[in-house]
């Protein structure tokens, strides 16, 4: 399953963080336009690279499909940032 929703929060010392939804999936839009000169650019690289251009799709995908459920969080200074992808 691919990643739909990012959430994403900000706190700082003095201001108490809110949620920031941000909608992924329209993402999905603009990079299905722009895939065939993508995988153009890929197939060269792996070519150049020797490597096969399978498993490297193969690889991506497999990341990709894999970042739902990912918790970041970051803390410095009185700062705290957290992303949760969904």
């Amino acid at each position: 399953m691919t990643p739909n929703i990012a959430i994403i929060r900000i706190h700082n010392h003095a201001l108490r963080g809110f949620p920031i939804v941000v909608p992924i999936f329209l993402l999905w839009i603009p990079a299905i336009l722009l895939s065939p000169f993508v995988l153009l650019v890929l197939l060269g690289l792996c070519i150049a690279g020797r490597i096969s251009f399978w498993q490297a799709i193969s690889s991506f995908w497999a990341v990709l499909c894999a970042l739902p459920g990912t918790d970041v969080r970051v803390c410095a200074d009185g700062n705290r940032v957290t992303v949760r992808i969904l």
